[in-house]
Formats: C-alpha cells, structure tokens, sequence
C-alpha cells in the first residue's frame, strides 16, 4: 500500500484490516510527523514494525525524539540494496525477540 501523506496514510491504515507487518515513513512529513503516524496506528497494528528514513540531519531526527530510542532508521539517500539489507535486519531482529 502507498500513500502520499500521512493523513492518507492513516486512512489506508484505519481501512486494513489484516496484519500490517512493515510501515516504511519519512520521519518529516507535512500536517504529521512519522512518529506520530507510528503511535497513531500502533493501538490498530500493534505487530506492525516502523522503518523511518530520512534526508534531514542528525538534529532534526533528535527533534523529532528518534534518535533517544530503539529505532529502526535508513538515511536517505538510500540504495535499494540498503533497503533490502534494513528490511531483512528489521525482520531478523524482530523475530529472535
């Protein structure tokens, strides 16, 4: 599922009924971070995993109280080779919790 905006992210999400395994979101969005999407939809897809990623610097992603915490992230610009590897981690990781 693709959405352009958070708010459209959410709509798709509130619609999905089966297990959302995997959200990949821009840190920085417009109207809604991707963290506040993230706890938005946590209650709904409590399995679902966040990959955040993002162009921005080191202090924006602090600003955006990503940096204090365990998660997952991928700077961008990004290979989809990178993307593949991430993902494979998240999952891996996941899975031996």
């Amino acid at each position: 599922m693709e959405a352009d905006c958070g708010d459209q992210a959410l709509s798709i999400c509130e619609r999905h009924r089966e297990q959302i395994d995997l959200m990949l979101t821009d840190v920085v969005m417009p109207h809604m971070s991707g963290k506040e999407l993230a706890g938005r939809l946590a209650p709904l897809h409590p399995k679902m995993r966040v990959l955040y990623m993002s162009g921005y610097t080191d202090d924006i992603i602090a600003d955006q109280g990503l940096m204090d915490s365990a998660f997952w992230f991928l700077p961008k610009p990004f290979k989809v080779l990178n993307l593949i590897k991430k993902v494979r981690e998240i999952f891996d990781t996941s899975s031996s919790s």
